[in-house]
């Protein structure tokens, strides 16, 4: 499982970027995008998204997208209607399925995983992108050097050589300059400010209240739709076709019926990547959109949840336990002492860095087990969402406090800090009036300290 992660990515925006990749990958292999014929030039493209997946991605990652090229390779080459130089590439035609396997498929993985593996070595050294020319130039040939290879120790009739990939001619050139030149504006693309901005956002979706979990199972079963209704007319169009070539007077044998449905199903998948990457560009819109609605409600001083978004959190998470249970939690006000006499005695500049020490020490205080945010001015609060003994968030209150003490040598920072413990689910305004109870007794106490409410057990 470890590496099925691995092989897609670390984080999700490369994950879309591969499955893109993927897509386009079988796009080109069973459509037009993938070849250039331009009398008398004519060159094969549809191996492109190995070089891209490999310039900025793992081994593994393009040797995938090799197996995905060779299979739709194999695919293809299995029509009755081939030539015999190209029937080798499929396991029902060639006489040697296994033979055919290992040139369709296993030469275009080993492709993409040394090419992958160029890649990974060059990534360590300086003026990458220059070592992307230098490899970009050289795959196309290395690729030839795979297949020949293989084709001479496989199907040795055809009379194919190793050597046959040395020739050099005006398609291998133009191939060479069309490699270089989309891979190296690819990446150029995929490192700028704006696509790592993108990144940034569509990666952040654990602390994202606005990104809804639902929405995942809403495009998977609208892909599902698109899948059955390319299936549907797929299969509706192959029979349609075979009766329009019967009225025309076309006896349609089984071999030609055979082929009609081959190319069906090959219009299928090409369908169905464009759905895919579809699917995954409003996904990724949807996920972006969700985090500028989240920076929007984050508090842009301290970097913790603004009042609405963290009083949003709180509700939700008051509806997502089981009171049955009877866990427990707490929920803390924080209020900087005489933080005003400091923002006029001080400037506001150290006032910030008070408010940006305080929310910082307040994570360190929740660590994974709660938020933080700020309700505006110099007030904070808490919620933590698992049980901790009284004598516990006491002993990570004093290390608040002594913290908060260090923050600036010109005066001293305190505060006062009200806490409460509570047993979920919990009504909000029961929340925020004992807290705020606690709070009101911690400034009576003379400020600098806390005060702790302790569930009494029954």
């Amino acid at each position: 499982m470890k590496q099925l992660k691995k092989m897609w990515g670390d984080s999700c925006f490369d994950r879309y970027f591969f499955g893109i990749l993927i897509s386009i990958e079988l796009l080109m292999s069973f459509t037009f995008l993938g070849y250039i014929h331009i009398p008398p030039i004519s060159i094969t493209i549809a191996y492109l998204p190995i070089l891209i997946t490999a310039s900025l991605y793992s081994p593994a990652q393009s040797a995938f997208i090799g197996f995905v090229f060779g299979a739709a390779s194999m695919y293809k080459a299995s029509a009755s209607y081939v030539m015999r130089t190209d029937a080798v590439f499929s396991p029902v035609l060639s006489g040697d399925p296994l033979g055919s396997i290992l040139l369709s498929v296993v030469t275009r993985m080993l492709l993409g995983f040394i090419v992958g593996l160029a890649f990974s070595f060059a990534r360590k050294h300086k003026y990458y992108c220059i070592w992307i020319g230098v490899i970009c130039a050289i795959a196309p040939k290395f690729h030839s050097l795979l297949v020949y290879t293989a084709m001479g120790l496989l199907f040795p009739e055809l009379g194919y050589h190793y050597y046959s990939a040395f020739q050099l001619d005006l398609d291998d050139v133009l191939f060479m300059v069309i490699c270089v030149v989309i891979v190296e504006l690819i990446w150029a693309f995929y490192k700028s400010a704006a696509v790592q901005n993108l990144k940034r956002g569509i990666n952040q979706a654990v602390d994202n209240p606005y990104v809804s979990r639902k929405i995942n199972l809403f495009f998977l079963v609208f892909e599902l739709f698109l899948f059955c209704m390319a299936v549907f007319a797929a299969d509706y169009f192959s029979q349609r076709e075979s009766y329009m070539l019967e009225q025309h007077g076309v006896t349609v044998s089984n071999a030609i019926s055979s082929d009609l449905l081959l190319l069906q199903i090959q219009f299928l998948i090409a369908s169905l990547s464009l759905n895919i990457i579809s699917v995954i560009v409003l996904f990724g819109i949807y996920r972006y959109m969700s985090y500028i609605e989240y920076r929007l409600e984050m508090d842009s001083l301290t970097g913790v949840m603004g009042r609405r978004m963290f009083l949003s959190h709180c509700e939700k998470a008051q509806k997502g336990k089981n009171a049955e249970h009877r866990q427990t939690g707490w929920f803390l006000f924080v209020d900087a002492d005489y933080f005003k006499s400091i923002n006029d005695t001080l400037g506001h500049s150290v006032g910030d860095t008070v408010l940006k020490a305080i929310a910082e020490s307040l994570q360190a205080v929740v660590d994974e087990e709660g938020k933080v945010g700020r309700l505006g001015g110099d007030e904070f609060a808490v919620i933590i969402e698992q049980p901790l003994s009284k004598s516990e968030i006491e002993r990570r209150l004093d290390q608040f406090l002594e913290s908060i003490s260090q923050t600036i040598p010109d005066a001293k920072v305190s505060c006062s800090i009200g806490a409460y413990q509570f047993v979920f689910p919990q009504e909000m305004k029961h929340l925020l009036v004992e807290t705020d109870a606690m709070l009101y007794k911690a400034k009576e106490n003379g400020r600098a300290c806390y005060a702790v409410k302790e569930i009494q057990e029954s």
